[in-house]
């Protein structure tokens, strides 16, 4: 629709010329923009059916259909209050009997720094007031530079425009071609047929993005733990979305270089999450349309479960068999689990956690937070809250001794294959040292009853050379984890003290 600015934009700004704030005063000859009512209120918008499809990694499908005046033959359509970063190489244009033959992207906002300096060698109009009488004197001036400052030449003199608190307007004979009040993407159109119809646009845009927040609340004596899970929506594309109909989906897509944080997890799980899927994601629906405003940060429940069975584990891993100079405090972690059957009951998007637990007055108290990666319904966490302050493992090699090969092995037998024949085969004397090294592990506890602390040797297989180790004996029988690591589950007496040995063969 085309609008003069003149009656749009009439007496609006009075302000500093030199300051950069200068605003439209009244211009002529403009070029088509929004209406009236769209730059009167912040809350209107040209967007028609709006649905916003929401990656973890800052990227989102926008698609929006409105109802569009096309005329028959090539004309130009333009369209108002699109993403300020959209990446118009992804633009799918579609209506019925028309083809589109050229598209144009508009990102230069009408801004008072823009506008002084799109005006660069046009003559503009300069209103000083005199602050005693209040006369207005008007001068026409030509802008020459606005590169840290505003220098203007008015007749035959060359003036700077001074930021000293003087009351001057800039008044611009009309507005600079592709300037905008909106971002606005034009569209050249062929069309068979004139009238309204649908008209879409589907686009990628980065600046929008989301991820999970989790508030959970323990209880350690109930042994149960009650979380709610949040949607973080951020919108930093310049463009409010209104009322749109809003899909998030859990993963990561294209050319995303994010690793999600799985450390915390003990065991992946196996079940199929009671939800939408699309390839390889899960999707969670945001119920209802929601305006998405531009700069905000939005927060929307998709989870609230109370009373999940978990339970406070204290846990330490010890690297190679070497001595600490001193005791370590042990972590302190909260396990749980998100399976159907005693668990939270679907799968989790990546997100922080944070943990609260009541005091003696009953109050919630925050006492750790840590982060989980794209989480399979069925899996068991255990995240970390800190140190247990009560709780220490001081790890010691008590004794580390040679033994001999005659006690380990001390021939080998050897085969020399040479295009694809045996050549030769033998056996040859090769003394091998190694050690056997026996580990004290001295745990203590203040608290006044007992706990269990976790304890993994880490680090027993260090490679192909290593890899043949032996436990030849163990105060607490342990559970191997894996080729290089073994637990211990070690009961610590209340306001006491616990040795627990282990015995080792090993290559180094």
């Amino acid at each position: 629709m085309k609008r003069n600015f003149t009656t749009l934009a009439r007496d609006i700004i009075v302000c500093s010329a030199a300051s950069a704030t200068m605003l439209l005063a009244g211009t002529a000859n403009a070029q088509p923009a929004p209406s009236a009512e769209i730059l009167a209120d912040p809350d209107a918008t040209a967007q028609g059916d709006v649905s916003v499809t929401i990656y973890n990694n800052n990227l989102a499908l926008v698609q929006d259909i409105r109802q569009l005046p096309i005329r028959r033959g090539t004309h130009s359509v333009a369209f108002p209050d699109v993403s300020a970063q959209i990446r118009p190489e992804t633009l799918s244009f579609n209506a019925d009997g028309t083809t589109i033959i050229e598209q144009n992207f508009d990102f230069d906002l009408l801004t008072p720094a823009k506008l002084i300096e799109k005006a660069i060698g046009q003559t503009v109009t300069l209103v000083r007031t005199n602050v005693a009488t209040g006369e207005e004197r008007r001068e026409r001036a030509t802008v020459l530079s606005t590169a840290g400052g505003t220098i203007v030449k008015i007749g035959d003199r060359i003036e700077v425009l001074r930021d000293d608190g003087l009351p001057t307007r800039v008044i611009f004979d009309q507005v600079p071609r592709n300037l905008r009040a909106r971002p606005t993407l034009s569209v050249t159109l062929q069309s068979d047929a004139a009238g309204t119809r649908p008209a879409s646009i589907r686009y990628l845009t980065p600046g929008l993005g989301w991820g999970a927040d989790y508030v959970a609340l323990y209880d350690e004596v109930r042994g149960v733990v009650d979380m709610q899970g949040w949607v973080t929506l951020t919108n930093n594309t310049g463009t409010t979305f209104h009322r749109a109909d809003t899909l998030l989906v859990a993963g990561s897509v294209g050319n995303n270089t994010r690793r999600d944080n799985n450390r915390n997890m003990r065991r992946a799980g196996t079940e199929t999450a009671d939800r939408e899927r699309l390839g390889e994601f899960y999707l969670y629906p945001i119920a209802g349309r929601t305006t998405i405003a531009n700069a905000q940060t939005k927060q929307v429940s998709f989870l609230d479960m109370q009373a999940v069975p978990a339970a406070k584990v204290y846990a330490r891993s010890v690297g190679w068999l070497t001595s600490d100079p001193r005791p370590v405090n042990v972590a302190s972690e909260i396990a749980f689990s998100s399976s159907a059957q005693g668990g939270l009951g679907d799968a989790l998007p990546a997100g922080a956690v944070r943990f609260y637990q009541r005091d003696v007055q009953g109050n919630p108290q925050f006492i750790g937070e840590n982060t989980i990666g794209h989480t399979p319904m069925g899996s068991t966490l255990s995240l970390k809250t800190g140190d247990a302050f009560d709780v220490l493992v001081q790890a010691e090699v008590e004794k580390r001794e040679e033994i001999s090969a005659a006690e380990w092995r001390k021939s080998a037998r050897y085969r020399v294959v040479k295009d694809g024949e045996i050549v030769e085969e033998g056996m040859v004397e090769r003394p091998v040292d190694y050690y056997r090294t026996t580990m004290r592990y001295t745990f203590t506890n203040a608290k006044p009853q007992p706990v269990d602390v976790e304890l993994t040797q880490a680090g027993l297989d260090r490679g192909w050379w290593s890899r043949d180790y032996r436990i030849v004996s163990e105060d607490v029988e342990g559970e191997q984890i894996n080729s290089g690591s073994r637990k211990y589950v070690v009961r610590v007496p209340a306001n006491g003290r616990r040795e627990v040995r282990v015995t080792y063969e090993t290559r180094y």
